[in-house]
């Protein structure tokens, strides 16, 4: 396999996922600042034009970095960071996708349309207008989750999944780019500073 890798959240909460199975995979270094996710050596690859993307032994091409850790969980099963039970999966992939939606997209949006606006503006559909919006959506979906989390070691419990990983991703790259996390959020803060600590979050 070969996974298709840049500096960015997206490649970096599947690094952090496989860094927490003890998963090595050979990595190709795409240049997104310079434009190379967007031509067509790599859009036969992933025609959304985004990284990552898993090369698969049979030549195959998955991307997404929900799809890419599920399949990642089908072969190496331990540690669970989806779960062992449908209940467990189950409840994994809402987080997941509640994080998704809610934080890490505005998160994303607010950033491509302020800061980053250059570079993506001849790229994606930029709406600039919306980016402090989007960015205030991300924090009060933040301040919602945080109520959620009060008293848990992690977003589904005690149990590490997906969902802390994206989370933590997206917090780490909102922070380092104007979006920094409300200390006045506890759980959220505590929860930042568990993850920050965990030797993946090196990946």
């Amino acid at each position: 396999m070969k996974f298709y890798n840049s500096p960015s959240p997206n490649p970096r909460v599947v690094r952090m996922f496989m860094a927490e199975k003890g998963i090595d995979i050979p990595r190709v270094e795409i240049d997104v600042r310079g434009g190379e996710n967007r031509q067509a050596a790599y859009a036969a690859r992933n025609p959304a034009g985004q990284t990552p993307c898993l090369e698969l032994d049979d030549g195959f091409y998955l991307a997404e970095i929900t799809a890419i850790c599920e399949y990642l969980e089908e072969l190496h099963p331990s540690p669970a960071l989806i779960g062992s039970t449908p209940r467990e999966r189950a409840e994994t992939r809402m987080w997941t996708r509640r994080i998704d939606l809610n934080i890490a997209e505005p998160i994303s949006y607010g950033y491509r349309y302020s800061q980053a606006l250059e570079m993506f503006r001849n790229r994606i559909h930029c709406i600039p207008q919306a980016a402090e919006d989007l960015k205030q959506i991300a924090q009060e979906k933040l301040a919602w989750l945080d109520g959620l989390i009060a008293g848990r070691k992690f977003v589904c419990g005690d149990r590490l999944t997906l969902a802390d990983i994206l989370l933590f991703c997206f917090l780490d790259f909102g922070a380092e780019r104007g979006q920094p996390i409300n200390p006045a959020l506890t759980g959220i803060v505590a929860h930042y500073a568990r993850m920050k600590a965990r030797p993946s979050a090196a990946a």
